[in-house]
C-alpha cells in the first residue's frame, strides 16, 4: 500500500440537522466536481468527509477510510437471482443497478477470474462496495464510455477534520495540487490507484472515474494477498481491508446478500442515491482498501463555509470526537508490486519433438502482480510427467526457475524420449495459493521422407526356393541418414502398392509361417535396413514388395520368382564325335 497512506482520519459525531447544513454549505461552493457530501443531496457522492492518513501514519486504506453510505437494504428483498420479475415492491428499486455499472462488475468478475481464478472474486461484492462508496456512481450518471460525469470527489484530505494527505498527483486524478482527495466510484486516492490502477476498458488509460477501471482495479485489490473470497475469513478481511470499520463491513455484507439473492439492471442514471452518511468505529483487523470510515457530514466549523467539520480530539479512524478509542497498531498490507498476482502463458507455442530429438520450443510463463505488471524473482517450478521418457536437458524431470526483471522464466530445452505419445509440462508459482499452468507436448515417431535400395542387383529366386541376395535399403530425412525410422514391408499386386498380395514371396515369422506384412522394422543407426530373408512360393512369375516409412517416405521392390534354364550338350562338328579321345597307355617295361 502505498507509503503515504497514514493513519486513520478523525470522525466527529454529528446529526442529521448538522449533515444537512453541511450539504447546503458544499453544495453553496459551486465546485466543478460532485464531491461525495452532493450525493446526500441527490446529485453527487456520500463522501463528504475527507480520506485515512492524518499526521503522515498509513492505516492501510485506498480511499484513506473516507465516509460511506450506511443505508442499509430493504428489509424484503428479491428471491429470484439474477432475474428482474417477481421482484417485491419493497425491493424492486434499490435492486436495481444502472447498466453500465453492472456491466462493469460482471467484466471484473471474468477478468479476475481468468487471471486469478482461486480468488473467486463476485461481483456482487463489487456491487455492494460500489453501493456504499459512491450509491452506484451516484445512480448510474456516467457517459457511454462509463465515466463518471462530473467526475465523483471526496473532500480534500486537509487535516481539518480529516487526515493530512499531501498532493501526490499534481491534481491529474482530483484537481487538487495541495492535498489529495479520494476519485472515482470506487474511490480510490490518487497514491493507491498509482499503484493499483487498471486500463479495463481498452482506451490506453488508467481512469479512477472510469467504472470499468475502478471496478477491475477494486476486484485485484480485494484478491490481494492471496485472499479466497468463497472463503468468509477472507471476504471479511478484504472488506475491512477497503475500509477498517466493523459497521463497513457490516454494512456491505447486507448490500452484498442483497444482490446475492437478485438484481436487475435498470438505465443508467435512475439509480437510488443513498442519503444516510457514515459515522463508523474504526475495526482492529489488517488490511488496505478502497472504502472509508469517517463521517460524510461531521459537524462543520462554523468559521468555515462548505461543512468541513472540526478536527476531533479522537484517534484517527475513531468513531467520536469525544471519548477517543486508542487504536493498536497494524500490519502493513504487503504492497501490490510484491504480491503475486498470475501466473501466464509467456507465449510458449506447439511443443511436439520426433522420439529421440530435441524439442525446438521452450516453455515459458509470465509472472505478474497484483495490479498486473510483470514481477521479478519468483521462483517457477517445471515438471515433465509422462511415459515418454521426455527430459530438460541434463535428464532432469524437475526444474526450479527464477524469473527474471521482465516477469518471465523459461525452462531449459526438453529432449524427447524413444516412446512416441504425450505427456504434459507443469509450471507452478507462488506459496499460499500457488498458480498453475499444464502444457501438452506430444512426442512422435521418427520420420523419413526418402528410402531406396543401397543397390542395383536384381532379385531371383526358383520356386520354392528363397532369394539368395538379400534386400538392404537406406532411410534418410532432409538427406541426413534417418535412424530409428519404422519401416513397413508388404508384398503388393500393383506399383502402387494400393493392393495387398496374397499370393508369390514371403517372409517367415517367428513360427515360420508365411507372412507378406511386416510392421516391426526399425533402420539402424546408419538409417538402414536390411530385410528377413524372403521365400518363393511355387507360382512363378514378377512381384512388388513395398517399403513405407513413417513420414510417408517408399520404395518399390522388383522380386521374380523363375525356374532356372536347361543346359544341353554341344553338337559336335562334321567328323568328330563325342566320343572321348583315347587315353595313351605307356609301354610295358620291357625286361
Amino acid at each position: 500500500m502505498a507509503a503515504h497512506i497514514r493513519r486513520r482520519l478523525r470522525k466527529g459525531a454529528t446529526t442529521t440537522a448538522v449533515a444537512a447544513a453541511a450539504v447546503a454549505a458544499l453544495a453553496a461552493s459551486q465546485a466543478p466536481a460532485a464531491t461525495l457530501a452532493d450525493g446526500s443531496a441527490g446529485s453527487g457522492d456520500p463522501k463528504a468527509a475527507g480520506e485515512d492518513t492524518a499526521s503522515g501514519e498509513t492505516d492501510g486504506a485506498a480511499t484513506g477510510n473516507s465516509p460511506y453510505y450506511t443505508d442499509l437494504p430493504p428489509l424484503v428483498t428479491p428471491d429470484k437471482p439474477g432475474s428482474s420479475s417477481n421482484l417485491p415492491a419493497a425491493g424492486r428499486a434499490e435492486a436495481g443497478i444502472p447498466a453500465s455499472i453492472l456491466a462493469a462488475y460482471k467484466q471484473a468478475e471474468q477478468t479476475v477470474g481468468t487471471t486469478d481464478p482461486s480468488c473467486r472474486l463476485p461481483w456482487q461484492l463489487l456491487a455492494a462496495i460500489g453501493k456504499v462508496e459512491s450509491g452506484q456512481a451516484r445512480g448510474g450518471r456516467v457517459d457511454a464510455n462509463g465515466t463518471a460525469s462530473p467526475r465523483i470527489l471526496g473532500p480534500a484530505l486537509n487535516g481539518q477534520g480529516f487526515a493530512l494527505i499531501k498532493d501526490t498527483d499534481g491534481g491529474a486524478y482530483d484537481g487538487d495540487a495541495v492535498h489529495d482527495r479520494a476519485v472515482g466510484p470506487m474511490q480510490f486516492i490518487p497514491s493507491t490507484w498509482a499503484s493499483w490502477g487498471q486500463d479495463a476498458n481498452g482506451d490506453g488509460r488508467k481512469d479512477p472515474n472510469n467504472i470499468y477501471d475502478a471496478a477491475l482495479a477494486a476486484g485485484r485489490y480485494l484478491c490481494a494477498n492471496d485472499r479466497d473470497l468463497a472463503l468468509a475469513a477472507d471476504l471479511d478481511q478484504a472488506v475491512l481491508s477497503y475500509n477498517r470499520s466493523t459497521e463497513y463491513l457490516r454494512t456491505v455484507r447486507s448490500w452484498f446478500s442483497y444482490y446475492q439473492r437478485g438484481t436487475h439492471e435498470i438505465p443508467d442514471g435512475t439509480g437510488t442515491l443513498p442519503s444516510i452518511p457514515s459515522t463508523p468505529t474504526p475495526s482492529p483487523r489488517p488490511g488496505g482498501g478502497s472504502g472509508s470510515s469517517a463521517t460524510p457530514s461531521p459537524k462543520p466549523s462554523p468559521s468555515k463555509p462548505g461543512g468541513k467539520p472540526s478536527p476531533g480530539p479522537s484517534k484517527p479512524g475513531g468513531g467520536g470526537s469525544t471519548s477517543p478509542t486508542p487504536k493498536p497498531p497494524t500490519p502493513k498490507p504487503t504492497p501490490p508490486s510484491e504480491t503475486f498476482g498470475s501466473l501466464e502463458n509467456a507465449g510458449t507455442g506447439p511443443l511436439r519433438a520426433t522420439a529421440g530429438q530435441e524439442f525446438d520450443e521452450r516453455v515459458s510463463v509470465l509472472a505478474r502482480n497484483a495490479v498486473g505488471a510483470p514481477l521479478a524473482k519468483v521462483p517457477v517450478t517445471f515438471t515433465v510427467t509422462g511415459g515418454t521418457g521426455t527430459l530438460f536437458a541434463g535428464g532432469k524431470k524437475t526444474v526450479t526457475v527464477r524469473t527474471g526483471t521482465d516477469g518471465t522464466a523459461t525452462a531449459p530445452k526438453l529432449q524427447a524420449g524413444e516412446k512416441t505419445g504425450e505427456f504434459t509440462v507443469t509450471a507452478v508459482a507462488g506459496t499460499g495459493r500457488p498458480r498453475t499452468l499444464t502444457y501438452a507436448a506430444t512426442v512422435t515417431a521418427r520420420q523419413a521422407d526418402a528410402i531406396a535400395r543401397t543397390d542395383e542387383k536384381a532379385l531371383v529366386a526358383a520356386p520354392g526356393e528363397k532369394f539368395a541376395d538379400a534386400v538392404t535399403v537406406k532411410a534418410t530425412y532432409k538427406d541426413a541418414a534417418a535412424a530409428g525410422v519404422a519401416v513397413t514391408a508388404t508384398m503388393v499386386k500393383d506399383p502402387l502398392g494400393v493392393i495387398d498380395n496374397d499370393k508369390g514371396p514371403y517372409f517367415k515369422d517367428a513360427k515360420g509361417k508365411p507372412v507378406r506384412t511386416l510392421t516391426t522394422l526399425t533402420t539402424d543407426a546408419d538409417g538402414q535396413l536390411r530385410l528377413p530373408e524372403i521365400f518363393a512360393d511355387d507360382d512363378e512369375g514378377t512381384y512388388l514388395l513395398r517399403l513405407t516409412t513413417e513420414g510417408g517416405a517408399s520404395v518399390v521392390i522388383k522380386l521374380t520368382v523363375e525356374a532356372p534354364e536347361e543346359t544341353t550338350p554341344e553338337e559336335p562338328a562334321p567328323g568328330e564325335t563325342n566320343a572321348p579321345e583315347p587315353t595313351e597307355t605307356p609301354a610295358a617295361t620291357k625286361p
